[in-house]
């Protein structure tokens, strides 16, 4: 069966490899000029490693996904910290005990903790939006001092416009745990993400071409059996009904000479500073040794390339009407976050495309 699939990032890639090892040929075109997606890494000028569309961190609790990628990479370990400026002060983030101490010096235990989030939260009968999830959580003030204006940086919408997902992907802890993450697999590809696309797409079976839009290649006659399709969905199908809202970013990219390490942690946050949310230091991400540092900071946009899919109800609504779409296909799969308009996490995408490649065989 020869398979075309448009987009070279995770779930494109994924699919390629888990369908080539079936036996069939695949194409994979990407408009870009590199594999990878968003994830695509390369060593800047000055020879350290960046991320070029900003700061991935690997993180799963499967254990059939970490493995699944083990095939293509070795791993270094390491877990990610963030931290929160307010009022010029660096604080742990997500919000735990130390917050709470340093922040309001106070001396809490994690009971005291507790009673002190229980003490300050405003209960929510109905958890609707994001505004709901943090002020049930850890009330008003720590709401504005952390989440508010960072949401409306990062989304161009107040949190109280934004479904509850957004804000419940952020924990708050009564320890003193300081991982951004908490999941059980957290390590970054040895050599890269781009290296582990490279070694994933290493098939015979499998072909890419680069700078290259897939309409082209039909206009041109390329015939395929199945299409696997990692793109917008509404592109897909020419805005039929509107655009589906995403939210983009800008990066601005810097090199810093003669200095071996800019900030403390991997990533810190600028909630209520600056136009930029976020600067983060990809040494601390890669463990590359070098005597000078390169950074990135964030510009959230409304324009650009589409990174986040914006999870109000409304979007969710246009969105199914292209799905409807979608599932009268009989030779066109739809897998990734911009196709499934779904905030996923690099893993989440990996087991959606996974799943996707079961579906494709068992069906043919």
């Amino acid at each position: 069966m020869k398979i075309l699939i448009v987009g070279a990032g995770f779930a494109g890639s994924v699919c390629a490899r888990e369908l080539a090892e079936s036996g069939h040929n695949i194409l994979v075109v990407d408009r870009r000029d590199h594999i990878a997606g968003n994830a695509y890494d390369v060593k800047d000028v000055h020879d350290i490693l960046i991320h070029q569309y900003g700061p991935h961190i690997f993180h799963t609790n499967s254990e059939r996904i970490f493995n699944y990628l083990s095939q293509f990479t070795q791993w270094r370990p390491y877990e990610h910290r963030v931290r929160g400026v307010v009022n010029g002060q660096e604080y742990p983030f997500p919000v735990n005990r130390d917050t709470l101490n340093q922040l309001y010096d106070l001396d809490l235990s994690e009971e005291q903790a507790a009673e002190y989030f229980e003490k300050v939260r405003e209960p929510k009968e109905k958890v609707l939006t994001s505004e709901d999830v943090v002020l049930n959580s850890v009330g008003r003030d720590l709401y504005e001092k952390f989440f508010l204006n960072y949401t409306k940086k990062q989304w161009g919408l107040d949190p109280s416009q934004l479904k509850a997902g957004v804000a419940a992907r952020i924990p708050t802890r009564t320890n003193t745990d300081d991982r951004y993450f908490t999941d059980t697999y957290q390590a970054m590809p040895l050599h890269g993400y781009t290296a582990m696309f490279e070694n994933m797409l290493e098939h015979p079976n499998i072909t890419v071409k680069l700078s290259t839009d897939y309409k082209d290649l039909l206009a041109q006659g390329v015939e395929y059996d199945h299409l696997i399709y990692t793109g917008c969905i509404d592109e897909f199908y020419d805005y039929k009904f509107g655009k589906l809202p995403y939210r983009s970013l800008r990066f601005e990219h810097q090199h810093l000479e003669n200095t071996e390490q800019y900030q403390s942690v991997g990533t810190i946050n600028y909630p209520n500073d600056f136009e930029f949310t976020r600067i983060t230091e990809f040494k601390h991400l890669t463990g590359q040794q070098h005597p000078a540092t390169s950074i990135v900071r964030e510009y959230p946009t409304a324009e650009g390339d589409p990174y986040y899919p914006i999870p109000r109800d409304e979007n969710e609504a246009l969105f199914k009407k292209y799905k409807s779409l979608a599932d009268c296909e009989k030779n066109v799969t739809f897998v990734g976050r911009l196709a499934e308009y779904r905030y996923y996490n690099m893993d989440q995408v990996v087991g959606a495309a996974l799943n996707a490649v079961d579906k494709i065989l068992e069906r043919k």
